[in-house]
């Protein structure tokens, strides 16, 4: 049986905390109450050192994201925040320039 993705407020609660505030800011409430429960998909895997961008839906890489998609830009006090919606959904974190972010350890 494949186990569950994990939450990402539970392995990076404070890049959630953040991105909720900010959405709110921007007059995003839906995508401020949904961020709660994203999955940790995976990470970027670019391998470039500004990059710690992760993935929040299952997504062949390299494909269009296709109708329904928009980028939201974000206002942080450090670096770049950038969320990939599609379907009023959100399914990918950019994070860039920033900290470097501190994961939680999960308990098995």
């Amino acid at each position: 049986m494949e186990q569950e993705h994990p939450l990402v407020r539970d392995v990076f609660p404070e890049l959630i905390s953040e991105l909720m505030a900010l959405l709110e800011d921007e007059g995003e409430r839906e995508l401020s109450i949904c961020a709660w429960d994203l999955r940790l998909f995976g990470e970027c895997g670019c391998g470039d050192d500004f990059c710690q961008s992760i993935r929040t839906s299952d997504h062949p890489q390299g494909q269009p994201y296709g109708a329904g998609h928009r980028c939201v830009p974000l206002s942080p006090s450090t670096g770049m925040l950038i969320l990939d919606v599609v379907d009023h959904r959100i399914v990918y974190v950019e994070v860039l320039q920033r900290p470097t972010m501190r994961r939680q350890d999960l308990k098995s």
